[in-house]
């Protein structure tokens, strides 16, 4: 299940029951010493296998450092819920890119105010044009403030 608040990222996703199962698949299959954890080399043949990349180094030493340091890797417990965030984001991004493509009607990449109202007045056609403008403001600042 994947729910959205309005205005924010969704707050839940829960894998099927058939997901859950193959992500525990992946572990076993990538712990193949049956040690119960995954060393870094092993999470990163994991991603590669659930999501098709290879991991940068930033990110395995972002995973690696979050890590309960009692142990000598990622416990299933924490790779099933690794696993979960990652895919939440991952259908976050493509909601939102969803989004952006249903407004960017001219393929352009990129929208401008005017896409922006058009697409509003569709979806929304009784909100008014200052709401239109704040939404559209706050999404430059947002954008802004992400370039650094």
């Amino acid at each position: 299940m994947f729910s959205s608040q309005a205005g924010g990222r969704p707050r839940t996703w829960e894998a099927r029951p058939s997901e859950h199962k193959k992500w525990v698949e992946v572990f076993r299959a990538c712990d193949e010493d049956n040690k119960g954890y995954l060393s870094r080399e092993d999470f990163k043949v994991a991603v590669v296998m659930l999501f098709g990349y290879k991991p940068s180094k930033i990110e395995a030493d972002s995973v690696m450092s979050s890590v309960d340091p009692n142990t000598s890797g990622i416990q299933l417990k924490e790779f099933l819920d690794i696993v979960r965030k990652k895919k939440e984001a991952q259908l976050y991004r493509n909601e939102v890119r969803h989004i952006f493509t249903a407004f960017d009607r001219h393929y352009r990449g990129y929208l401008t105010l005017e896409d922006f109202k058009k697409a509003f007045k569709q979806v929304a056609p009784k909100l008014s044009e200052r709401i239109i403008l704040e939404v559209f403001s706050s999404l430059w600042t947002c954008w802004d403030a992400g370039k650094d």
